[in-house]
């Protein structure tokens, strides 16, 4: 059993999904180990970032800022990051891995530290090469990966990359958790209310907007559901103009409001809660953390067939998964869902599924997997 545990990676006052991932994963692990995090100081260089801030809004509740000390492009502090991690005397450490350009820092830092240390070395993968492949990935992951000990992958399609490309990795294939961090719903009405929202019928887009999540796929959809009001929430990492413009040559102005922005954790139960059903038109995937997200407030989930959404969306049960790259297919799926008025089905549905993405089943499955090296 583990008593130093230490998470490298993105951690507030960083913000997005992987920093929430680590921020749980660190409060369930402490229940039975002591665990501490440290993160970026530069997380990405300016010039590469997309988005407008790389750190949260504001303060977040029982979560501590983590140390800030690893610069992901500078060789030499990678050193002194390994050295200053040293100091914590970790037996074990996690890195959480979701795409290649980390793959040379996190691989020396992990290098220096089982030397120095003897420290075991564990990562949970959300992506082993992305969808936006670039030159020196698999390189970069190779690299990484050589200084792991064992692995976690959380859908098929992440299993059979490991394996592609590491045939002898030692793993466990372990569902994402629900994230249980933004709080409990609140009435749809007062959703509804607080956010000036007229229409019967809502859904929700949620998350970056970048080309392979598909939003302009459903925005064409949504010539066909001229009843049915998108909230289209997240912050664009793609050109925005497009969109906007789409929308306006389908005359959609009425029927699709963005909230073109990073939405800080308060926030999020607002936007979950005014929603009829959480849509992912995604074009690939793995995985994604906004099925677990919509899980953790309850709501069903219309999804492509592409990575491990599948695995997650229970066909006709938790939600409907279309074929990707098809606006008839998933206008059709949506207007399937008001028509035949699924949602108190699939949300008692829903409230049953999530029971299997508990935090509890990974922090097992990180312990036993590690015990047996």
């Amino acid at each position: 059993m583990f008593v130093n545990i230490v998470i490298v990676g993105t951690a507030y006052p960083l913000r997005g999904g992987i920093a929430h991932f680590n921020a749980l994963l660190a409060s369930h692990l402490r229940k039975h180990h002591h665990v501490e995090t440290v993160t970026f100081k530069r997380q990405y260089p300016k010039i590469f970032f997309p988005g407008k801030s790389q750190k949260e809004k504001g303060e977040l509740t029982g979560v501590p800022a983590a140390p800030q000390i690893i610069d992901s492009i500078n060789p030499f502090n990678w050193i002194r990051a390994a050295f200053m991690i040293k100091k914590l005397k970790p037996d074990l450490l996690i890195f959480k891995y979701w795409l290649p350009f980390f793959g040379p820092c996190f691989g020396t830092v992990a290098k220096l530290v089982k030397k120095i240390t003897g420290a075991n070395v564990l990562f949970i993968c959300d992506n082993i090469i992305p969808h936006e492949r670039r030159l020196g990935d698999v390189f970069f992951t190779r690299y990484a990966f050589k200084q792991s000990d064992y692995f976690i992958v959380q859908s098929n399609a992440v299993e059979r990359d490991l394996l592609k490309y590491f045939p002898d990795a030692r793993y466990r294939k372990v569902p994402h958790p629900v994230y249980e961090n933004f709080g409990d719903p609140i009435p749809k009405q007062q959703a509804h209310h607080e956010l000036g929202i007229q229409a019967g019928k809502v859904i929700l887009y949620f998350g970056y907007v970048r080309a392979y999540k598909g939003l302009m796929i459903l925005i064409e959809a949504m010539q066909k559901l001229r009843d049915v009001v998108l909230l289209a929430v997240g912050e664009f990492y793609d050109d925005e103009t497009k969109y906007r413009q789409k929308v306006k040559e389908l005359n959609l102005e009425s029927n699709i409001r963005f909230v073109s922005d990073y939405v800080p954790n308060e926030q999020v139960a607002l936007y979950f809660s005014a929603a009829d059903v959480v849509v992912l038109p995604y074009l690939s995937a793995t995985q994604s953390g906004i099925v677990q997200i919509a899980y953790n407030f309850n709501k069903p989930v219309i999804a492509t067939d592409v990575g491990g959404l599948a695995e997650v969306i229970v066909h006709d049960k938790t939600g409907y998964i279309v074929p990707p790259d098809n606006p008839d297919s998933l206008a059709m799926a949506i207007e399937k869902y008001y028509r035949e008025e699924k949602e108190e089905e699939f949300t008692n549905n829903v409230k049953i599924e999530k029971m299997k993405y508990s935090w509890d089943n990974l922090i097992r499955n990180i312990e036993e997997l590690s015990e047996r090296k």
